[in-house]
């Protein structure tokens, strides 16, 4: 019976460190939005690796 003594008042700090936690998230805007990230890997964003022709590799 002594250890609900400790364990009720380390619940409820538990409890509150993770309710301020959530409750940043969401005031900071982390599930603002949820597609977008699982749909980025789609995106072709590589145009910086395709080779291009410059003036300098052009024969004259």
């Amino acid at each position: 019976m002594d250890i609900l003594l400790i364990l009720i008042p380390v619940t409820l700090f538990l409890l509150t460190i993770g309710g301020v936690l959530f409750w940043w998230t969401v005031k900071t805007g982390q599930y603002d939005d949820l597609d977008s990230p699982a749909q980025r890997i789609l995106f072709d964003d590589d145009h910086h690796m395709v080779p291009t022709k410059t003036k300098s590799s052009k024969k004259q």
